[in-house]
């Protein structure tokens, strides 16, 4: 493990195909999905960011100094990204999480972190499929911050494979990826 690992997590959608905002939603822990995704990034890397918009910081019931307000979030992913990594860019490697991912365990972001070096990639799959979050070495980060619009962080992954190290975990929720109503009651179901 590099020394200097942080976490992002990006809040900043719209959550236009679930009709609401979903990081908002409860879930039967009794968190919010945005807490819970948080207090889970949190215990496996204490550093972390979350990048969000100012429309959905405003409808916070609490002001936390871990919130990052991108005032150009409707850019996409990539701008959002893009800025995160501006936060974090003195760090040795970064794990970029998604608030709307509230059901991976702990333990995979603390696997994730512990293989982060400064010059590779990790991403976790799980039965042959790809998921999230994804961790980048510093020497990513230029490459990075370079993003724009809605375009992330995949055409690294496939421009620098020979350094990107696919890790094995057994959690699926790595792939439990929240769009609509749908997929909050599927996977609240799977992971009950």
């Amino acid at each position: 493990m590099t020394s200097d690992v942080r976490a992002l997590i990006l809040a900043a959608g719209s959550s236009t195909r679930f009709g609401k905002q979903k990081l908002r939603e409860n879930l039967p822990s009794g968190n919010t999905v945005l807490e819970q995704t948080l207090n889970r990034v949190k215990l496996a890397v204490p550093d972390v960011k979350v990048v969000t918009s100012f429309h959905f910081y405003e409808t916070l019931q609490t002001q936390n100094r871990e919130f990052e307000i991108f005032s150009e979030a409707s850019s996409g992913m990539g701008a959002t990204l893009s800025y995160g990594i501006r936060l974090t860019k003195k760090a040795d490697a970064c794990l970029v999480c998604l608030a709307d991912m509230p059901f991976i365990q702990t333990t995979t972001y603390q696997t994730l972190a512990a293989l982060l070096t400064n010059e590779n990639i990790v991403v976790p799959v799980f039965k042959g499929k790809q998921g999230n979050p994804v961790g980048f070495g510093n020497r990513f980060f230029n490459d990075l911050m370079l993003l724009n619009g809605d375009i992330g962080g995949r055409e690294l992954l496939r421009r620098h494979s020979d350094v990107t190290q696919h890790v094995e975990v057994d959690d699926p929720a790595i792939l439990y990826d929240i769009d609509t109503p749908a997929d909050l009651e599927k996977y609240v179901a799977a992971t009950s």
